[in-house]
């Protein structure tokens, strides 16, 4: 199945898992309201194959995590081979991705302070969430000192490390592996590369097969939320799909005043320059189908030309997506709140910089797919459990678009800054 199909076909099964979400819910107050123990008994026992298929999702996370953090790097240090233009462009990619991260962790808290989760509310969703998938708060959101977080760097034992879920440190050693990996000679690199290829792409096919199986995954575990909870979860997960998509708003505000002032281009054009490809963002959720359309936009609208258009956008949709850290943090900071746990400096500092990585490790996937593989690491690594993101994945569909405009703005945005005003040639009229 190509890329393409895989995108379309995750994007009908958006509907059914939200229907499965929907469904589950109100078959679960139902019973809570008939109050049969027989009804309840049986759907327990449904129940616990939502937590089997929340299982089957935990396992891929490190070996696919891991095997695309390797493939990205090297893939990054080849496109820097091939001239001053790639290595600009990444620079720029990687000062627009730092700054969106700090921007998340300070736009991700200052939501939830001034529009806090409501504590009755977000109690009646975690009470649908099996016991087992609420596992116990990590140490990494209760660890302060620079000392403890300096720890979780380097793990003495990787595989211990893989194996407890310390995933900052495997993410660490992927960098350190994917880097070193860049640096023996090219009959070497090249088969470990398709090698790791493999494993990322094997992964992805065993995701793939346990997507299949989501809207009964979610249905499963909506009854448990319909069962304990009833109808009152609806209003919480309206208020986290508003928290995610006001931080992917903001940050797409925040790139036009970067492309404005640091792309030296007047507010007025780079709107105009950047619209259509947005258009065709919301209606395709996909930055590769946008890609024809931001390279005319680029060269028309932003004064781009066209050697520079062809070789930093492509490169931008490989390898660089925004939003991803952002979003990626507003969900775990979201479900820190839920759980009620206070971060500790570390834990954010460590929820940052595995954001950053798994942000080039995601770049790719469909967004049913990179949904759990990018936030899970996130969550591991601040120490957050992972219960309910199931639940969160099903009303993924809204804050995807947001994600796909943020990452279409942002690319045509450091196009231009990588061109540079000095550069630049008169656009059309």
């Amino acid at each position: 199945m190509t890329r393409s199909r895989v995108a379309a076909f995750f994007s009908s099964l958006s509907f059914f898992v939200i229907a499965a979400l929907v469904a589950g819910v109100a078959v679960g107050a139902l019973a809570q309201e008939a109050d049969a123990p027989v009804a309840t008994a049986a759907l327990e026992a449904v129940e616990a194959l939502g937590q089997v298929w929340l299982n089957a999702l935990r396992m891929t996370v490190i070996p696919l995590v891991f095997s695309l953090l390797v493939t990205g790097i090297v893939a990054i240090a080849d496109a820097a081979a091939t001239g001053r233009l790639a290595i600009r462009a990444l620079m720029v990619f990687a000062v627009l991705l730092i700054g969106a991260t700090v921007y998340a962790i300070l736009a991700g808290l200052g939501l939830l302070a001034l529009w806090p989760i409501d504590p009755a509310s977000g109690q009646a969703l975690l009470a649908g969430v099996p016991a087992e998938a609420a596992a116990t708060v990590g140490e990494a959101a209760h660890a302060d000192g620079l000392r403890a977080f300096l720890t979780s760097l380097a793990p003495a034992n990787v595989v211990s490390a893989a194996a407890t879920d310390s995933v900052l440190g495997v993410v660490v050693f992927a960098i350190a592996f994917g880097f070193g990996a860049t640096r023996i000679k090219a009959d070497l690199r090249r088969p470990m590369a398709t090698f790791f290829e493999g494993v990322a792409e094997t992964m992805v096919v065993i995701v793939h097969w346990v997507l299949l199986a989501a809207p009964f995954g979610v249905f499963a575990l909506a009854l448990g939320v319909g069962l304990r909870a009833g109808l009152g979860v609806a209003g919480t997960l309206g208020h986290y799909v508003a928290i995610v998509c006001l931080s992917q708003i903001g940050l797409i505000a925040v790139v036009y005043v970067v492309a404005i002032v640091w792309g030296r281009v007047s507010p007025g054009r780079f709107a105009r320059a950047v619209a259509p490809a947005q258009v065709v963002a919301i209606s395709t959720q996909s930055s590769l189908a946008s890609l024809p359309v931001m390279v005319e936009r680029a060269r028309d609208g932003l004064g781009v030309p066209q050697t520079t258009a062809g070789l930093v956008l492509p490169l931008a949709v490989a390898v660089f997506r925004i939003t991803s850290p952002v979003a990626n943090l507003a969900v775990c900071l979201y479900v820190a709140q839920l759980y009620g746990v206070s971060l500790s400096l570390g834990a954010l500092i460590a929820g940052g910089l595995t954001a950053v990585a798994v942000s080039i490790a995601s770049v790719g996937l469909p967004g049913q797919v990179s949904f759990f593989v990018a936030i899970g690491p996130i969550c591991l690594a601040m120490g957050l459990p992972l219960g309910v993101l199931p639940l969160l994945l099903a009303v993924e569909v809204i804050p995807d678009i947001f994600r796909t405009v943020g990452n279409v703005t942002a690319d045509l945005a450091a196009t231009r800054i990588v061109n540079g005003p000095d550069e630049a040639v008169p656009a059309e009229p």
